[in-house]
């Protein structure tokens, strides 16, 4: 997350606020010290100021140098500042009172319970919880309760300024305000104050707990342990207070513990947990860095104590220049290592068992350079994308036509075909996160996943579901093109089959052809020669009338042959071009054939052949099976095309249940293996259009 320029001098304020943080509670610490001979009750250490700065500074400073405009960060720096200056408070006034007196100790004394007011029970406090996570009330109707905290905060604040008397250091001191101080606050409306600001905490508490409740997907993960902090420091809260309530003294310690507990630990641990396994405010990367920077630098502080002050305390030379160089030897030598190992348990304390993010992306990157295998590529993509992201199944969907196909899948993924919407992408119920996957501009596909319902995508998962979508683009275009070539190659296979066979049954039928027609009728010929030679001499009219049968069977085996031959290649076509070609096909058709030629010229041999038995064929297919009382035919040319359209008004059927027979499958072959293309129109009743196209190579 970036912070825009007009932010950046309001963030870099957190800085020097949480060194105010830092130096009051360090000075607190110090007064705890000093004082330490003179506390002998639990409640002399205020717990509460020990403990509450120190997550609050740290995950305050965090969050302002990443969203200065969510006032939650600011929140977190104001509870801490707070906190701090009311350690110093207490300790300073107790050390003036049980050891020497020190300057303006009455004055001292009598902030300490307004400025504590500012925070608890109405203050800061109740807006942590009604403000969390996004800086936002739960809904308008909570508007109520914060302008009514906002009262009793001023009201108890100026209460406690003009209180009679202060309590603090187990010493009453009177207000230095003198006259004017006249609130009794332990009776009356001053004394109930006290009560109402804790409802309105409770309240805020309870909030918390009815907004985790009613939310869903990562806000309720992000409010799911504050939730947890809040009703179990608010059951706490009201357990102590009642036995208040009906006379009943807890240990003097059982308030401020279970604040200090509560707001001091519970609270800044569950923001904690919310920032670090739910990705809240994006600050892994933040968090991840802050933690190699600490541990490194507790290492080389470590290994310099070590060799310079450990081995030079028993060497008797705690300045020996030999062991610093030394000690910064191993610091350089260790520098790698160290840092590496660090890296991978900052990374594991952010991200868990699974790598980072960046890792995921650096392996995947890798991965594609090695190999585009459509068998493998896929495959580790969907599990590279499961494991990063912990889902029960993740597929990687391959663009095809106008639907969606699993193309790989991990662990429960997989499924049918899921049709496009329109061009776009579809919807995937019951999927944690779809992404598209494209390449410029061009939907190629998708990733999807899918996690517990009670463990929703975090924001860096989804973010990271996102990144690898965009890095994928390139690898699902190859896919596909490789898809796509393997699906060419095998249909330009299977035409050569076809066009193989196709071979073979017209060898087998001019073989038949020719044994069924012209070879019986020569052996008949040869036959009756043997006869005719036998009468020669004998029976002048019987021999005359044999040779005139020889004659006319030689005339038909003759036109036997020449039909054969026009099968293979009718030489009128040869002569004459398709015009004339079809015209004489139509005069020996059964059925009426209108022929229309239009623009047509001389094209190549092949492309001539092809087009002229196209249309035999599908006037023989016509006589045969179409029951039609006519056929139409039509030829025309252009500059870049030759196209004929065979049309009859026969029965007609369904292509897209009887598919392509071997005659149709043979055409489409024979267009396909000149650059041509086929189409065939049909319905029950309604007849048959075949349509062609050639390029003309002209």
């Amino acid at each position: 997350m970036q912070v825009s320029d007009p932010d950046r001098k309001l963030a870099r304020l957190a800085w020097p606020i949480a060194g105010l943080c830092v130096v009051a509670w360090l000075t607190t610490i110090g007064l705890l010290i000093a004082n330490r001979s003179a506390i002998d009750r639990f409640a002399d250490v205020d717990l509460v100021d020990l403990v509450l700065p120190v997550g609050f500074t740290i995950i305050g400073t965090l969050l302002v140098s990443r969203v200065p405009r969510n006032p939650v960060g600011w929140i977190f720096l104001g509870l801490a500042v707070n906190a701090a200056i009311s350690g110093v408070i207490t300790h300073y006034v107790f050390r003036s009172v049980h050891f020497a007196a020190l300057p303006f100790e009455v004055w001292v004394a009598w902030v300490h319970d307004p400025w504590n007011w500012l925070v608890f029970p109405a203050g800061l406090a109740t807006f942590f919880f009604l403000l969390f996570p996004d800086g936002h009330l739960p809904s308008p109707r909570w508007r109520w309760l914060a302008w009514f905290a906002v009262l009793v905060a001023a009201v108890g604040f100026v209460f406690l300024l003009l209180q009679r008397s202060i309590q603090l250091a187990d010493v009453e001191f009177a207000n230095p305000l003198g006259a004017i101080a006249v609130v009794n606050m332990e009776g009356g409306a001053p004394g109930l104050i006290w009560l109402v600001g804790i409802v309105v905490i409770l309240s805020a508490m309870t909030g918390t707990v009815l907004r985790t409740r009613r939310s869903t997907g990562e806000l309720r993960q992000q409010l799911r342990w504050l939730a947890f902090a809040a009703a179990i420091t608010a059951i706490a809260l009201v357990i102590v207070i009642s036995a208040y309530a009906v006379g009943f003294q807890p240990p003097d310690a059982a308030f401020e513990g279970v604040v200090a507990l509560g707001y001091g630990v519970a609270v800044p641990a569950a923001c904690g947990i919310a920032i670090l396994k739910h990705g809240l405010y994006d600050l892994d990367v933040v968090i991840s860095k802050t933690v190699v920077y600490a541990l490194l630098a507790a290492f080389f502080t470590a290994v310099y104590l070590a060799i310079v002050v450990g081995i030079g305390t028993v060497v008797g030379s705690s300045n020996n220049t030999f062991l610093t160089v030394l000690a910064a030897a191993t610091i350089a030598v260790a520098f790698n290592p160290v840092r590496d190992r660090a890296k991978r348990l900052a990374n594991r304390l952010v991200y868990g068992e699974r790598a980072s993010p960046y890792e995921v992306l650096s392996t995947f990157s890798e991965r594609v350079g090695e190999t585009y295998d459509v068998e493998d590529v896929l495959p580790r993509m969907a599990s590279l994308l499961g494991e990063s992201t912990g889902a029960n199944e993740a597929t990687v969907w391959l663009r095809v036509g106008a639907e969606l196909r699993p193309a790989a899948s991990w662990g429960n993924g997989g499924g049918g075909t899921v049709a496009m919407d329109d061009g776009e992408l579809p919807s995937f119920p019951g999927r944690s996160k779809v992404a598209a996957v494209r390449h410029r501009d061009e939907l190629l596909g998708a990733l999807t996943v899918t996690k517990p319902a009670n463990e929703p995508l975090t924001g860096a998962e989804a973010k990271l579901v996102d990144d690898l979508a965009a890095q994928a683009g390139l690898v699902l275009r190859n896919v596909r093109l490789t898809e796509e070539l393997r699906a060419y190659v095998e249909e330009l296979r299977a035409s050569r089959q076809r066009l193989v066979t196709a071979q073979d049954v017209e060898r087998r039928r001019i073989e038949r052809n020719i044994h069924d027609g012209a070879q019986q009728q020569l052996v008949a010929l040869a036959v009756q020669a043997k006869l005719a030679e036998n009468l020669a001499g004998t029976d002048a009219d019987k021999q005359r009338e044999m040779l005139r049968g020889m004659q006319q069977g030689l005339q038909d085996a003759l036109d036997d042959l020449r039909d054969l031959a026009r099968g293979i290649y009718p030489p009128l076509l040869a002569d004459q071009g398709l015009a004339a070609a079809l015209q004489a096909q139509a005069r020996r058709s059964p059925l009426p054939v209108d022929v229309e030629v239009d623009g047509v010229e001389r094209y190549p041999q092949e492309i001539e052949a092809a087009i002229y038995f196209c249309i035999l064929e599908a006037m023989q297919n016509v006589a045969k099976y179409a029951r039609a009382s006519s056929v139409n035919v039509r030829v025309s040319g252009s500059a870049s095309d030759v196209a004929f359209v065979v049309r009859d008004d026969g029965q007609g059927f369904d292509p897209d249940q009887t598919g392509y027979g071997t005659g149709l499958q043979g055409m489409a072959d024979r267009l396909a293996a000149l650059g041509g293309s086929l189409a065939v129109r049909s319905a029950p009743g309604q007849g048959t259009t075949i349509e062609g196209t050639l390029p003309s190579g002209t």
